[in-house]
């Protein structure tokens, strides 16, 4: 009932924390959160209804003995409270193995390529777009510490993120997609997401990699194809052309020393 009227109130009420869903995935993990507050307010209503109802019916009376008869053991209660819960977790787990899958899918042919590189403070966009007859060319932005970069992606355009590190393990989040991935020195990951709500969101690193860890922000621009174009195209000419890569003397010492610099 709380949920219902929470759902009525207003669509934001309805997400339980969540914020709005911004790409076609996300939904999969926006309804495996609903369905686990669901699952969690049915166990939570039934185990507070059967704790009120013994309260109640059992509560002393005048004329009962000092102590209620003990019992040794209830084989079907017990029964009971060793199964469900076992049931609950193997439901939960079916659905997040679901949802799971749903997100990691990648497609043969996304319709845009991003190379993210994750460093000690910020990140690098890449741009793939040298196939791409109507740019032409590769493009990268970089992050300072001092200048939070943006991340221009089309709308309703598959997008494959190619996540890299420079340094330690950094994680790539934007909350809007309902998903983010450890950046790895090391250890290419990817994912792919279709953003299918024009707007502006944040992005940031999940995971706590450093001294200023707190400054890896970037901006999350979802914007027509037309316009997606123009801002790489304004990249390549601004000086920014062509791919921006991990130096592969930085790459040689990574091997050895990541682990160390994790540490």
């Amino acid at each position: 009932m709380a949920l219902v009227a929470l759902t009525a109130c207003s669509e934001g009420a309805a997400r339980l924390g969540l914020p709005e869903a911004a790409t076609e995935q996300a939904p999969n993990v926006g309804n495996l959160w609903l369905g686990a507050w669901i699952a969690s307010f049915a166990v939570g209503g039934l185990v507070w209804g059967l704790i009120i109802w013994a309260i109640i019916r059992y509560r002393r009376r005048e004329g009962d003995a000092p102590a209620p008869r003990q019992t040794t053991y209830h084989l079907p209660l017990e029964l009971l409270y060793t199964l469900v819960p076992f049931l609950i977790v193997g439901v939960m787990f079916f659905y997040t193995i679901k949802a799971q899958d749903a997100m990691v899918e990648q497609d043969s042919e996304p319709d845009v390529v991003i190379n993210v590189i994750g460093q000690k403070w910020s990140w690098t966009f890449n741009y793939m777009e040298e196939g791409n007859p109507d740019v032409g060319t590769n493009a990268h932005e970089i992050g300072t510490l001092e200048r939070i970069p943006d991340l221009y992606l089309p709308v309703n355009k598959r997008v494959r993120f190619n996540l890299e590190s420079a340094d330690v393990i950094h994680s790539f989040w934007v909350p809007s997609f309902y998903f983010k991935l450890d950046v790895i020195p090391g250890h290419s990951n990817s994912f792919d997401a279709t953003p299918n709500k024009l707007g502006t969101y944040d992005g940031k690193c999940a995971e706590l990699c450093g001294e200023f860890h707190s400054l890896m922000l970037f901006k999350v621009h979802v914007v027509s194809e037309e316009e997606y174009e123009a801002k790489v195209r304004e990249l390549a000419e601004s000086g920014n052309a062509g791919e921006r890569k991990l130096e592969p003397a930085k790459q040689a010492v990574l091997q050895t020393a990541a682990p160390e610099e994790q540490k």
